[in-house]
């Protein structure tokens, strides 16, 4: 796995309630960190150090504290580019779909545009997952900012994750949402499109670090192809 993936799986469990496993899985989690770069790892690094120090109890009830879609703070993707409309049905069916065509069989019960999710995934598949996340690229750093603004420890971990994506990231909302009404610049897309399904010859999917604290992942079983059933029931927090 590439060092930006590492980031993106280490801010996809951090991104998750930590519950009390979280704290039980530091050690592994500072172990990953060791492949990437130092940048991002120094600030998920920071995280995890706050985290610890906050304790189980006290992290939870900031984390439960922090995200929700009141005040602007979701971590759910196609919150910010449909709300709560008709379309975002859609898009959500759309995320099944991309992950099922790259041989990924999504079984959380989160539904599929969790922060989380889509960091695992653009970990195991990183050309489709960048182009993924490129597209939330908006969303995720008005998240970012917002979290900046309320002094959350957790825009450390948002900023590790932009700076897994291609170019600067903005400086202000008002930029941000310049990024949302024009797109991410045509020379950091690309001009192909790596969400294209491969069909038949999809390549094998990566297996997750051995070392890494599955347990913490956000629904792709090992990172493995699983012929597992969708979830039966899927549920939102934010």
């Amino acid at each position: 796995m590439t060092p930006d993936g590492l980031v993106r799986l280490v801010a996809g469990c951090a991104l998750q309630y930590p519950g009390d496993r979280f704290h039980d899985e530091l050690p592994r989690l500072r172990a990953a960190l060791a492949g990437a770069p130092d940048g991002p790892a120094g600030l998920l690094g920071a995280f995890l150090d706050g985290a610890e120090e906050l304790g189980p109890v006290e992290l939870c009830a900031r984390y439960s504290d922090t995200f929700d879609t009141r005040n602007r703070r979701c971590l759910y993707l196609t919150w910010w580019t449909d709300g709560d409309t008709r379309r975002r049905g859609l898009s959500l069916v759309r995320l099944k779909r991309i992950y099922r065509d790259f041989g990924l069989e999504y079984a959380g019960e989160e539904l599929p545009d969790f922060l989380p999710v889509a960091l695992e995934f653009a970990a195991l598949r990183e050309e489709a997952g960048t182009e993924l996340l490129q597209e939330h690229r908006a969303g995720l750093e008005l998240l970012r900012l917002a979290l900046a603004e309320s002094g959350s420890p957790y825009a450390r971990v948002l900023e590790a994750v932009c700076a897994t994506l291609p170019g600067p990231s903005p400086r202000s909302r008002a930029e941000a949402k310049a990024l949302a009404r024009n797109g991410p610049p045509q020379e950091l897309v690309g001009a192909g499109s790596a969400l294209e399904p491969f069909g038949p010859g999809i390549d094998p999917p990566q297996d997750l670090p051995a070392d890494f604290p599955a347990a913490l992942t956000a629904g792709f079983p090992s990172g493995r192809t699983a012929d597992l059933p969708w979830p039966t029931t899927e549920r939102q927090t934010a």
